[in-house]
């Protein structure tokens, strides 16, 4: 260790940066191989520090080590002397991967060679200065130096940037002459200009997959963003991690010829469960990265556990995709593809990648697998094992096929194949073998030839051996991309757990509008709009994220606002009579559907002699900042026209106000009430359901939060049902899934148990509370 940091910094290292260098195995090795490359080419000659720097940093960004001698030499024979030339030498090598390297083209590439003048220097820079000539002159020092630089630098790619940046400065001050007190002032900052109201209302009004800009950027342009770093399709080889192989650039000729060069993505979601949140992220990061980029997305099934599949989560997967609104470029299975996996898995053994294993499945469970004892079996006998296997010669557990190979997370030889006997909900009992994730995912991805494999995070540990698996097999390999899987906090949306929360009752199905499932959050009054917001203002991010619910709430309350017609309703009715009415008094009062835009429509509702007004509007007593309706302060109804003052105040034999008696007056000869309630008049009946956070915690599955686990932690407040609700009669033709802003009370959607008789309202989300009105 000792001769290595010696080594190290005897090529201008510091002491404690050559210590650092040793803790990065692969780092100090290709350090260490350069430097002894250099000293037998320097022979007695010592290595200078600006060579060193050059050698480090050759050695800390080369990915291909397979280059490591070939750009040693040309650092070494002074062919690169900048950083510059090093960057785009490690650029071509990268681009390059194939052997033999064109030398020339290489040395073009980096500006080996190339002489810039002073004189050179000058005519480029004077060019630039009279091109900026006239704003110079106007702005003085301070215009923007940094437009000057860049052009510079742009038009003498590869001169000394210092002896640049002198010319531009000397042109500069030849130009302008020297500072005055009024140039060293500080620049005012230019006051930003507000959007006007009604182009930030169209901009909600069009929110669609993501369209619409948010606080940030929207979905499409942080998508087409992204797309700076992903790699273009073709190209591969450029990804960090990516292994080449003498066919690699031939398969990828292949790829793009069926492709076109076209973004393609999928989304494979397994068929044995109800997507949630988390998946929405993934839907519209999938979808939504094809889209931004002209491509095309598979929505495909990973349907290759016949166990745990089941007909109605295949539907619902299709249908929440849509409802968010992608439409999928086609629809396809695993199991599409059962025939040739197994070919290829035939494949894999002849190749001697692959084995026959007898361990049993709690042998192999963990990371400290002992190693199988069938690992070094004769290829043709593991091809006989493996067509038993497949004849339906041997019993549950007895064999798997096991690849062998040790991922990136230590598990070693994960298994590709094993037995089951259940039938496929659609190749029946053709198979008695299934291939597992591992072995199945990136074939697939191979087969449908997609360019972004983009996983969740914990995938990560998988990527060696994705990539493993394609070249083991010779076919076209494509990229594997990882991005931060997004957390709710309040919920779980573990398949097992719902499970559990649906068969001990605490939740009805997996659409309970207390869940994070999407169907869940379709039938609580979720617009598809506010999910898709929210997924963006979360961001394309690469580390996990988790959010609070309000947060999602917020985005929900935005795209109602503008979308949910207004309608009255009462929660706890309070019958008023109002006195100085006639008996058969009935007029129509027109209520506009949106007050802030009253030309986006408007419904009617009667108005007589009987209303009903929420209980918490009426107060016997008088209290302080009290605003509303009591016996000593008359209070407006909204849209009416009418303000009512108290009369008399009918009780029951428990001493409950049942009943008030009121007189009204028109609201434009009397004295402006201070508060303007909403009423309804010969109304529906209809049930109404409350929810609230379905568990206590902020993270339910977390045992030092609670101990007892997330059963122990549910919420016995989550669900109040108002059985006997008031709602006006304009909604009497609402279908399942409309959405209503209850004025004054919050957004409202129609249940699928509504029926005929009676409409039921799940509260999507509150109003935006104001604690100071009461």
């Amino acid at each position: 260790m000792a001769d290595l940091v010696a080594l190290f910094t005897s090529v201008g290292l510091s002491e404690q940066k050559a210590k650092e260098t040793l803790k990065n195995e692969g780092l100090s090795s290709a350090l260490k191989d350069a430097i002894v490359q250099a000293q037998q080419l320097l022979g007695s000659k010592d290595i200078d520090k600006a060579m060193g720097t050059l050698l480090y940093s050759m050695a800390s960004r080369l990915r291909d080590t397979r280059r490591l001698a070939f750009l040693t030499d040309h650092i070494v024979k002074r062919k690169i002397i900048t950083d510059l030339q090093l960057s785009a030498a490690l650029d071509f090598v990268k681009s390059h991967p194939q052997d033999p390297l064109d030398q020339h083209a290489f040395e073009t590439a980096c500006g080996v060679g190339v002489v810039v003048t002073p004189e050179q220097i000058e005519d480029a820079v004077e060019l630039i200065i009279r091109k900026h000539k006239e704003q110079l002159l106007a702005e003085r020092y301070r215009f923007n130096m940094g437009i000057l630089m860049g052009e510079a630098r742009a038009a003498l790619k590869w001169a000394d940037g210092k002896i640049v940046k002198n010319e531009v400065d000397m042109q500069v001050l030849h130009l302008l002459g020297a500072k005055t007190e009024a140039d060293l002032e500080k620049k005012p900052k230019a006051a930003k200009p507000k959007a006007p109201e009604k182009e930030k209302k169209e901009e909600q009004a069009n929110a669609v997959n993501g369209e619409v800009k948010m606080e940030g950027k929207s979905l499409m342009e942080q998508l087409r963003g992204e797309a700076l770093k992903f790699h273009k399709p073709g190209e591969n080889y450029k990804t960090e991690g990516y292994v080449v192989t003498p066919n690699t650039m031939n398969l990828l000729k292949q790829h793009l010829e069926i492709t076109g060069g076209q973004v393609r993505t999928r989304f494979p979601p397994e068929p044995n469960g109800i997507l949630h949140i988390g998946h929405a992220k993934a839907i519209n990061f999938n979808f939504g990265y094809a889209k931004a980029n002209n491509g095309i997305c598979f929505l495909r099934y990973d349907d290759t556990n016949p166990e745990k599949e089941e007909e109605k989560y295949f539907t619902a997967i299709k249908d929440m995709v849509e409802w968010l609104g992608y439409e999928p470029y086609a629809i396809t299975h695993a199991s599409d593809n059962f025939q040739r996996l197994y070919e290829l898995a035939v494949d894999l053994i002849r190749r001697g990648h692959a084995y026959v294993c007898h361990q049993r499945g709690e042998e192999l469970k963990g990371h400290n697998v002992p190693p199988s004892p069938w690992r070094d079996r004769p290829v043709e006998e593991s091809l006989v094992l493996f067509e038993r296997m497949r004849k339906g010669m041997c019993a549950e557990g007895e064999a798997t096929l096991r690849m062998k190979l040790v991922m990136e997370d230590g598990k070693l030889d994960p298994v590709a194949y094993r037995i089951k006997y259940t039938p496929h909900h659609r190749s029946g009992d053709t198979w008695c073998i299934y291939p597992t994730y591992d072995y199945t995912h990136c074939l697939c991805d191979s087969i449908e030839h997609i360019t972004h494999s983009l996983c969740t995070k914990e995938f990560q540990a998988r990527r060696s051996s994705y990539f493993w698996l394609c070249n083991a097999l010779d076919v076209y390999c494509p990229v594997q991309w990882e991005y931060g899987r997004l957390n709710l906090t309040y919920t779980v949306v573990s398949k097992r757990k719902i499970i559990k929360l649906v068969e001990t009752g605490a939740v009805r199905d997996w659409d309970d509008p207390r869940l994070f499932t999407l169907t869940a959050l379709r039938r609580r009054g979720f617009p598809p709009q506010a999910i898709n917001n929210f997924c963006a203002r979360v961001g394309v991010t690469v580390a996990q994220t988790t959010m609070e619910p309000h947060l999602l709430e917020a985005c929900v309350r935005e795209v109602l606002n503008d979308t949910a017609p207004r309608v009255m309703a009462v929660l706890e009715p309070l019958k008023v009579t109002i006195t100085n009415l006639p008996a058969d008094a009935q007029t129509e009062v027109r209520i506009p559907d949106f007050p802030a835009d009253e030309t986006k429509g408007s419904h009617v509702v009667p108005f007589s002699k009987t209303i009903f007004i929420e209980q918490s509007d009426f107060r016997e007593a008088m209290e302080k900042g009290y605003k509303r309706l009591t016996p000593d302060q008359p209070v407006g109804l909204r849209h009416a026209g009418y303000i009512i003052s108290v009369q008399r105040v009918i009780k029951d034999g428990s001493g409950k106000v049942v009943e008030l008696e009121v007189t009204c007056s028109s609201s434009d000869s009397a004295e402006k009430p201070k508060a303007f309630i909403h009423w309804v008049s010969q109304p529906l009946q209809c049930e109404v359901r409350l929810y609230e956070r379905l568990f206590i915690h902020k993270n339910p599955e977390d045992p030092a939060e609670v101990p007892g686990g997330f059963l122990s932690d549910l919420n016995p407040n989550s669900l109040q049902l108002v059985e006997s609700a008031l709602v006006d009669r304009s909604v009497s033709e609402a279908k399942v899934f409309d959405k209503f802003q209850f004025e004054r009370v919050g957004y409202f959607s129609v249940d699928p148990d509504s029926t005929a008789e009676k409409l039921v309202f799940n509260r999507t989300v509150t109003l935006k509370e104001d604690p100071g009105k009461i």
